[in-house]
């Protein structure tokens, strides 16, 4: 039974935005230099002929989507011609209804179709993972979030309950074997908490980035942002540090950590993670890094919150057993938590919490975390250094999803001179202080944007349909 609420897409247009980082950011084997954030606005109407307009943001980043040996050119010039195939796809889509029903309904049996015919045109050294393609898709997903809550004059995230959705999340999760969870007349908005308006902010700290002075090059940016993690420490008052490790040098890594994690005693930082890029192949790795960091450095081990996704993307082809690992520390998943089935493997096989992101789409965002949640699985929410538009969404899943302590913010560090229109708006979202973030900007439907507030001029459209 249809639903005076029901949309369905009738426009889509695409910007690429190019974006120049300030400082490197080394990714794994790669260093990240610049980024291209697609845009799309997505028009919707209603059964009455109303329409609206929504706006949604990602970062196509190449060296996390696609890791691979070949030119970040090629890879970089693959995903926007992929995105720029899926805004007609969006146009075709026959569903009707809530965003999360028609975004579902597209990233269950159009994208993987789009996907392989995209692939079956390229080489066997060039096949797009299905991680990238999620994030191509992900822009006109939050969009259509947006428009939804546009063309209804409400807020998105109090969309998600059975006033607004035609279906239960019983037709779309499965719970885990044996477990006694049911997902019968339940929305997900029972498993949101009651939005936090601020958050504290996680600042990265990446293998390029300088520690004391003795690390500085003298090409560093001299552009008024700080250069030294001290610095940022000091001007952000920030108490949450992500370390990004190599995953194959263990004493590089250990000696990183205890860098970092000096400082930060002296520094009164409260909490660290650490994150090993995929890198990973064997959990003694990790053990042997935290045991030692236990009986060397207790203070450090302690203040370490979680392990982030040591190993491989494709959790399916290397389905390690890391319950050792997580015996030790929470063990979140990140690139391999593609969606609620791969959170359920990883699950058996001992991962203990989820790192969410929008880039993944908001719809897969979602259900990943009702059914996390509802296994008892604990939440982060993380960014691919999201600026402009991209970071607002960010938040506000952070500020819903009740994560085991803020959220991640890097925008800010590697082009904050992005965001600057933006952040006239909603100038807690782009700039931290006393080691947060501030949410109390964003209002009224769909995401809060206030769209037409931002004086942001964009370029002609890549593409309208």
């Amino acid at each position: 039974m249809r639903k005076k609420t029901d949309v369905f897409p009738v426009g889509v247009s695409v910007y690429f935005l190019p974006i120049q980082n300030r400082v490197p950011l080394k990714f794994g084997h790669e260093t990240v230099t610049s980024v291209v954030c697609a845009r799309v606005c997505m028009r919707v109407a209603n059964a009455n002929g109303k329409t609206a307009e929504g706006w949604g943001e990602t970062p196509l980043s190449v060296s996390w989507v696609w890791p691979s040996a070949l030119s970040y050119e090629l890879r970089a010039h693959a995903l926007q011609e992929f995105t720029s195939q899926l805004a007609h796809a969006w146009l075709d889509v026959e569903a009707s209804g809530h965003p999360m029903e028609i975004g579902h309904a597209f990233i269950e049996e159009s994208l993987p179709r789009l996907c392989q015919q995209f692939n079956s045109r390229r080489g066997p050294d060039e096949q797009m993972p299905w991680l990238a393609a999620l994030v191509c898709c992900s822009a006109f997903d939050i969009a259509l979030h947006d428009a939804y809550g546009n063309l209804n004059a409400v807020p998105i995230f109090e969309t998600f309950t059975d006033a607004f959705m035609h279906r239960d999340l019983d037709s779309y999760l499965c719970p885990a074997r044996n477990a006694t969870v049911t997902f019968r007349g339940k929305y997900p908005a029972d498993f949101f908490t009651p939005p936090r308006r601020q958050l504290p902010a996680w600042h990265l700290i990446g293998g390029k980035d300088p520690i004391d002075p003795s690390e500085l090059t003298g090409s560093e940016p001299k552009d008024g942002y700080p250069l030294l993690l001290q610095e940022w420490i000091e001007r952000d008052g920030l108490k949450c540090l992500k370390i990004k490790l190599c995953g194959n040098d263990s004493a590089w890594d250990f000696n990183r950590i205890l860098k970092v994690g000096r400082l930060a005693v002296a520094s009164g930082v409260y909490w660290l993670s650490v994150d090993f890029n995929c890198t990973v192949t064997e959990p003694p790795y990790v053990n042997e890094i935290l045991d030692r960091l236990l009986w060397e450095e207790p203070q450090i081990y302690g203040m370490i919150l979680y392990v982030e996704q040591p190993f491989p993307y494709e959790i399916e082809e290397n389905p390690i057993d890391v319950r050792s690992v997580s015996a030790r520390k929470p063990l979140f998943m990140d690139e391999s938590a593609h969606d609620w089935e791969l959170v359920k493997l990883g699950r058996e096989l001992g991962w203990s919490g989820v790192a969410l992101k929008t880039c993944k789409t908001q719809t897969g965002a979602i259900l990943s975390l009702c059914w996390a949640k509802a296994h008892g699985m604990t939440l982060m929410v993380q960014d691919l250094s999201n600026p402009m538009l991209a970071m607002i969404p960010h938040a506000q899943l952070a500020a819903h999803a009740g994560t085991i302590m803020g959220v991640e913010t890097n925008s800010s560090q590697f082009y904050p001179d992005a965001s600057l229109p933006e952040a006239k708006i909603h100038p807690g979202l782009y700039r931290r202080k006393n080691g947060q973030i501030d949410l109390s900007t964003i209002e009224g439907p769909g995401f809060g944007y206030r769209l037409r507030e931002i004086g942001r001029d964009l370029p002609r459209a890549a593409l309208e349909v």
